[in-house]
C-alpha cells in the first residue's frame, strides 16, 4: 500500500499505520478543492491562460482556510485537497512560485492534522505526460495511493488518466491494475466504508448527463461507476467544478465541492466536513467564515461522540 504524504513530508502516518485497519468508531475529515492560486486573477482579465500573474487573494483564502481547520476541536483526521492546488499549468511562468506560496501556507495546518493531496488537471495537465505526473509527484507526493483511517479504506486516483490519457497509456493501465489489487485488499479486510477522492468528478448531477468539460467521457464513466458500485464504494468526493453539485448512482454517492479558491457559481469559498459513522457518510459544506466564526454544528458534533 503507498504511503499516505502530511506536512509536505514523505513520511507515512505515525507509527500507528497498522491499527487503523480497525474501526473505532465515528470520526471526520475535510474535504477542500481548488486552491487553485492563479485563477481569480485570470478569470477577471478573461485570459486563463497566462492571466495568473498574482494571487494574493488565494493566498488570504487559503490562509483562512488552515485557520479555520486548525480551531476545530476534536481535530479532523485529515485534511484532502481535491485538485488545481495551484492555477499554473505544466511549464508555465508562474508555476513554480504558486506552488512555493501554497506550501507556505500549508506548512501552517496543525502538526497532528496529516495533508492529502490529489491529483488535478492544472497540476498535471490536461493532456498529462510521464514527466508532469513526475513532476507533480516529486513536490506533492503520489498521483494515487490508499490508506486506512479507522477501519475505512481510501483511495486517491489521477482522474487526468480518465479523462486524456493519450501521452501516457501505459500510466493509465498501470494505475487501473492497481485499482484493481486495492479493491481486492478492502474485500479481503472487510473494510467499513471504501471512499474515494479524484479531481475531476464521474458526473455533476446525474450519472448519464452529458459529456463536458467538468465530469467523465460517458463510456469511462459507465465503467467506472459499475467497477465502484461492484466494489461497495460509498461515496466520490471530486472538486473541479468550482461550485457545489452532486448525485447518485446505485447507492455511490458523488460529491462536488466548491473551490477555496475563485467561484465560477453563487457557492462561497469553503471547505466540506465529512462525518464518517458506522452505517453512513454524512457531510456539509461551509463558508471559511461560517467555519472559522462557528466551528461545526451540534448535529454533527453529536454523530462523532455516539460510540458504536
Amino acid at each position: 500500500i503507498r504511503l499516505i504524504y502530511f506536512n509536505l513530508l514523505q513520511l507515512p502516518i505515525r507509527g500507528k499505520f497498522f491499527d487503523e485497519y480497525q474501526w473505532k468508531g465515528p470520526f471526520y475529515f475535510i474535504q477542500g478543492a481548488d486552491p487553485q492560486f492563479g485563477l481569480m486573477k485570470a478569470w477577471a482579465v478573461g485570459d486563463t491562460n497566462n492571466g495568473d500573474d498574482e494571487w494574493g487573494e488565494e493566498i488570504k483564502l487559503a490562509e483562512q482556510a488552515v485557520q479555520a481547520i486548525n480551531k476545530l476541536n476534536p481535530k479532523p483526521k485529515f485534511f484532502v485537497l481535491c485538485g488545481d492546488l495551484i492555477h499554473g499549468m505544466p511549464g508555465s511562468q508562474w508555476r513554480k512560485d504558486q506552488e512555493q506560496d501554497l506550501k507556505n501556507v500549508l506548512k501552517n495546518t496543525d502538526q497532528d492534522i496529516p495533508l492529502v493531496f490529489v491529483s488535478g488537471n492544472h497540476d498535471i495537465g490536461n493532456t498529462p505526460t510521464k514527466e508532469t505526473i513526475d513532476n507533480y509527484c516529486k513536490n506533492w507526493g503520489d498521483d494515487y495511493f490508499s490508506f486506512w483511517v479507522g477501519g475505512v479504506f481510501f483511495l486517491v486516483l489521477n482522474s487526468q488518466l480518465y479523462f486524456d490519457s493519450s501521452k501516457c497509456p501505459e500510466l493509465k493501465q498501470a494505475q487501473d491494475v492497481w485499482l484493481n489489487e486495492q479493491l481486492a485488499v478492502a474485500q479481503k479486510h472487510k473494510c467499513k466504508h471504501i471512499i474515494v477522492f479524484q479531481h475531476i468528478p464521474l458526473f455533476l448531477k446525474k450519472p448519464d448527463e452529458a459529456h463536458d468539460y467538468f465530469n467523465l467521457e460517458k463510456s469511462v464513466r459507465q465503467e467506472i461507476m459499475e467497477k465502484f458500485h461492484k466494489a461497495g464504494i460509498k461515496a466520490v468526493f471530486s472538486g473541479h467544478y468550482h461550485r457545489n453539485a452532486g448525485g447518485s448512482y446505485r447507492g455511490l454517492e458523488m460529491v462536488v465541492s466548491s473551490a477555496i479558491g475563485c467561484q465560477l457559481g453563487e457557492d462561497t469559498h469553503g471547505l466540506r466536513v465529512v462525518v464518517v459513522t458506522d452505517e453512513k457518510i454524512v457531510h456539509r459544506y461551509y463558508s471559511l467564515n461560517e467555519l472559522s466564526s462557528q466551528g461545526i454544528e451540534k448535529e454533527l458534533l453529536d454523530m462523532l461522540a455516539k460510540q458504536n
